[in-house]
């Protein structure tokens, strides 16, 4: 899979994770048959252009951490109903978005 196969595939996944729900960086990678490449979706991800209109701010690493440099991202999760821990991570078992499941059911 060239760079900009794999890209379109992360976009794809981004911009169909529902409001309210959140993935990983692992997960999309995971999702696009890359699993040991969560780095190369958060290039992705910062590489996306706007006109691309992704819900990127629904994405966060594997412990629900939030983008450092991006103060707007909490505000964004909140107002779609996504739950926070008390240590300022996104509750992942409340509000990840379990893809897998919903595709069975």
């Amino acid at each position: 899979m060239d760079q900009v196969s794999f890209r379109n595939e992360v976009y794809s996944v981004v911009a169909s994770i529902p409001s309210g729900r959140v993935l990983t960086y692992g997960q999309i990678a995971y999702l696009v048959g890359r699993p040991q490449c969560s780095r190369m979706v958060g290039q992705a991800m910062h590489n996306a252009s706007e006109e691309r209109n992704l819900p990127c701010h629904r994405v966060v690493n594997s412990q629900g951490r939030l983008a450092p440099c991006w103060p707007e991202q909490r505000e964004l999760l909140e107002k779609e109903g996504v739950a926070f821990r008390k240590n300022g991570c996104v509750d992942l078992k409340a509000c990840g978005w379990e893809i897998l499941k919903e595709s069975i059911s």
